[in-house]
């Protein structure tokens, strides 16, 4: 019993933080939000749907310790800058989008798979750099 409460406890977070996720996106995109905030938003939503992390999954503890506590802080950050009826406005319409179907953004994640190429380029650049040099 207690287990069973527990993974559910976890699956209700999970649909929190994807709810939050797609708000964050939503406000992005909104208008009153300013311009520092979505810049903040914008790379905080880029980190957490990104594929590759920062310290990847399969180093033990390390790997999800960073998805634990850079996000949420993140977040935390964004919602400080976010005017508070512009949050509640973006919270509505994610819960209303992701209860009929789920969202998708060719565009954004392929400009995330650009940065993260684009990042790696300029590593084997450097590498090589340092090599020859």
């Amino acid at each position: 019993m207690k287990k069973a409460r527990i993974i559910n406890q976890w699956k209700a977070k999970t649909r929190q933080l994807k709810t939050e996720s797609y708000a964050l996106y939503l406000a992005c995109r909104h208008p009153e939000v300013p311009w520092y905030a979505k810049v903040f938003a914008a790379c905080v939503v880029g980190y957490l749907f990104s594929p590759i992390d920062l310290i990847p999954d399969f180093i033990p503890v390390l790997g999800y310790l960073d998805d634990l506590i850079l996000v949420p802080l993140g977040i935390t950050l964004v919602l400080k800058m976010i005017p508070k009826t512009v949050w509640e406005e973006c919270r509505e319409e994610a819960q209303t989008t992701l209860s009929q179907d789920q969202p998708r953004n060719c565009t954004a994640a392929g400009l995330i798979v650009a940065i993260w190429l684009f990042l790696i380029a300029l590593v084997i650049v450097f590498m090589a750099g340092m090599i020859n040099g």
